[in-house]
């Protein structure tokens, strides 16, 4: 038990521990400075009230300021020593944390190496915890010992029939309820306050009731073959109450929410609820919708919902109202009270791992809850993670593959364009070869859709001058600027610094500066230029702003409103329609030469997924991809949808290099505005985290310390090193052991990225 030290004065607190036979300590974290755990008295008044999980306030310094709190353990102790401070006040009655997210948020703290007060600030969203949507109302009530001779007063008329209506009431009333039922105004329930014949209790309820979608029923399709044993081998693990992973590999179009839905339903028939995380916020109307199709009691939570919406949402999770919960990453901390299943689809996709502390893997921690609470998980995906592919191999989860379409359609053809015949032709003009407009030409002119992934923002992605070789960068960040022209403005991705457009070279004042590169604005342009008659939507972060505008868009596009959809990666996955005759790849060299080593395996899954958007319906369809790498394994396996191939050539390769998923990597970021200094800190780590490896006789390969590949972001110099090894609570308890040791440095903060994904 931990001690609360020299933050805390030394004057004989209210509770002598050393007196007491049987004293209520309580373990309080914090969210912010000071991390670790404190330890505090309960009080006898709030014994009854305080569980783990709640907030609370405590005094916290020589001060005693107050400062907010999680009970994360209380402990009846008989015979304690030291003085502690006492709990001032509990806010939550229930506690926000139920018990069983409580543990799971004890093992993202020690799995992930970061602090328990944060884990538990990400678990309650911000709106939960703000209350949002409600507000304090006084609610008004006789006590009883009034109640028992109210007749007996003699009082004013008014204040008579306002004593007697209270009095009836079941339950107490707000003043505007009470004035309203009897016709008066406020001045004589005042009155009756003021004289003591009423109580005034003040609560905080709901502005507004957050109103469910209506469910339309429609017929459950009949399941093939692949897909019933897909769905009995989720029964299987309901009935046997116990836990197992589910590999769902399934190609594009072959049925998988259907297996999905038909899970659910028969886990809401044992009585119990489910969870089903999406990748993108533009896939959670689309999904919502078909679940809220087939059953009762369909929850949304995402970042797109308000904050008043959320917390409703939350609220109707909590009091059992609802059996399926859909949403994005954070919705795997839905709290649910009976849970029964967890699917994640699209489970290989980068966006289930969060980026800012605490930064966990949403796949992985659904592992570890659908263990704690003993019940199957589903993780479905047409191009699965290289990692939750080698632990089926490995038989750690169960394979189930679905190998057709439904109602036996065929994949569509996928060929590759050569961009460098068509840069040799045509000299480079335009983001459309001529082979992708004339197949755009014949699919519109066939009344189909198209579909164009390009998957960068902005107009052009670098600004240059001819003269002097300068580019305009941002000054915070080692990265050129993105010309973005609807705005006419330069903007970094990455700190959000902006300036507007410039006219001539800030360095040479040349006015025939060069806009270079293709961004999806300057694709939108050269579209409606050469389509000028088809109806153009484009979706990007930039364009979706607005609330509701990505259903808006698919909504349009679904309706048959729009004849070409052009955007980024939120267009590539789970999307279903059935009027798309074409998709286009205007670049798959985007993300295949980027210093990580996830590269061809990104590039394969988003061409493979945005392949799948067409050929869905009767017109079939097909795919062309615009490339300079045409006879790149990850595009050749992806032209000829062989995921098993892509997957047997990359894991060679990843074992030989001793790459995820064969072993595990750490990576540790360190930033600082000095540079030297940053490099001789994070050296310092090395060579301790490197000494701690050979004193535990842990086998593992460092990397670095070494500048990383975008060296700096916000005026900070960055390196990074990684640690490679098969022994992962290893590297771990090495990493905690010099988290401990290292000299604090104001100048350098420093973070540890477990099983990291992004290597820039």
């Amino acid at each position: 038990m931990s001690q609360q030290g020299e933050l805390f004065d030394t004057q004989p607190a209210p509770w002598d521990l050393d007196a007491a036979a049987d004293t209520m300590i309580a373990t309080v974290v914090f969210p912010e400075a000071p991390m670790g755990e404190f330890d505090y008295v309960v009080p006898l008044e709030l014994r009854e009230v305080l569980q783990p999980g709640a907030r609370v306030r405590v005094p916290l310094g020589r001060g005693n300021r107050q400062v907010l709190g999680y009970c994360i353990r209380i402990e009846n102790l008989n015979a304690p020593s030291g003085r502690l401070k006492s709990i001032g006040t509990v806010i939550d009655d229930p506690p926000l944390v139920s018990a069983e997210i409580l543990e799971l948020v004890h093992w993202i703290a020690d799995y992930y190496l970061c602090e328990i007060g944060q884990v538990m600030e990400t678990v309650v969203p911000a709106s939960v915890r703000g209350k949002a949507g409600t507000r304090e109302v006084a609610f008004l009530h006789v006590p009883t010992k009034v109640a028992a001779k109210f007749t007996q007063l003699k009082l004013p008329k008014k204040q008579q029939a306002i004593l007697e209506h209270l009095v009836a009431s079941p339950r107490p009333l707000a003043m505007a309820e009470l004035t309203k039922a009897v016709g008066c105004s406020t001045a004589p329930v005042k009155s009756l306050v003021d004289k003591e014949l009423i109580c005034i209790e003040k609560k905080r309820v709901f502005q507004e009731a957050f109103e469910e979608a209506t469910t339309a029923e429609t017929q459950a399709w009949q399941l093939n073959p692949d897909q019933k044993v897909a769905v009995d081998a989720v029964a299987d693990a309901l009935r046997r109450q116990e836990h197992e992973t589910i590999l769902l590999h399934g190609v594009t179009g072959s049925g998988k929410t259907e297996v999905y839905i038909q899970s659910i339903e028969e886990v809401i028939r044992y009585g119990r609820q489910a969870i089903v995380l999406v990748p993108e916020i533009s896939l959670t109307p689309q999904t919502r919708r078909r679940f809220q199709s087939r059953l009762d009691g369909v929850a949304v939570l995402h970042s797109n919902l308000s904050p008043a919406e959320r917390h409703a949402e939350w609220r109707r999770i909590v009091q059992g109202e609802v059996r399926v919960v859909v949403g994005a990453r954070s919705a795997i901390f839905a709290p649910v009270p009976n849970l029964g299943l967890i699917v994640i689809d699209e489970e290989h996709e980068s966006t289930f791992k969060q980026e800012t502390a605490p930064r966990y893997h949403a796949r992985d921690v659904a592992v570890q809850r659908a263990l704690n609470a003993q019940v199957p998980l589903v993780l479905g995906s047409a191009t699965p993670a290289l990692e939750s592919w080698y632990r089926a191999q490995k038989n750690e989860y169960r394979l189930i593959q679905l190998n057709h379409r439904v109602l036996d359609r065929t994949l569509p053809f996928v060929g590759t364009i050569d961009l460098r015949n068509e840069f040799r032709h045509s000299g480079g003009k335009g983001a459309l070869s001529r082979p992708l407009e004339q197949a755009m030409k014949s699919s519109l002119a066939e009344q189909g859709q198209v579909i164009l992934l390009l998957n960068r923002r902005g107009f052009s992605t670098f600004i240059q001058c001819p003269a002097c070789g300068g580019s305009v960068r941002c000054p915070n960040c080692e990265i050129a600027l993105t010309h973005h022209r609807d705005a006419d403005k330069a903007v970094c991705h990455y700190c959000d610094y902006q300036i507007a457009t410039p006219a001539a070279c800030p360095d040479c004042q040349f006015t025939g500066i060069r806009f270079g590169g293709l961004g999806t604005q300057k694709l939108e342009d050269e579209v409606r230029r050469k389509f000028p008659q088809a109806t153009l939507l484009r979706m990007d972060t930039d364009s979706m702003r607005s609330r509701g505008a990505h259903e808006e868009a698919l909504d349009r596009f679904r309706h048959g409103e729009v004849d070409i959809l052009l955007g980024t990666q939120m267009i590539a996955k789970g999307l279903d329609f059935p009027n798309v005759t074409l998709v286009g790849v205007v670049n798959a060299d985007t993300a295949l030469h980027l210093p990580d080593f996830r590269a061809g395996e990104r590039t394969f899954q988003l061409v493979t997924q945005v392949a799948g958007r067409t050929g869905r319906g009767d017109k079939g369809g097909r795919v062309l991809v615009q490339t300079f790498s045409p006879d790149h394994p990850s595009i050749q396996a992806a032209v000829e949808h062989d995921y098993e191939r892509f997957a047997s050539v990359e894991l060679r390769v990843r074992e030989e290099f001793g790459y995820p998923p064969t072993v595990s990597t750490v990576r540790l970021v360190f930033r600082g505005e000095a540079e030297q200094t940053t490099e001789m800190f994070a050296s310092g780590m090395g060579d301790r985290l490197q000494a701690g490896l050979d004193q535990q006789g842990t086998a593992a390969r460092m990397l670095g310390p070494v500048p990383a590949p975008i060296t700096k972001i916000r005026n900070k110099f960055r390196y990074h090193l990684l640690i490679q090894s098969a022994d992962l609570d290893g590297v771990r308890q090495a990493v905690r052991a010099a988290q401990a040791d290292m000299p604090k440095s104001k100048e350098v903060q420093w973070i540890v990225d477990i099983d990291a994904t992004s290597m820039l």
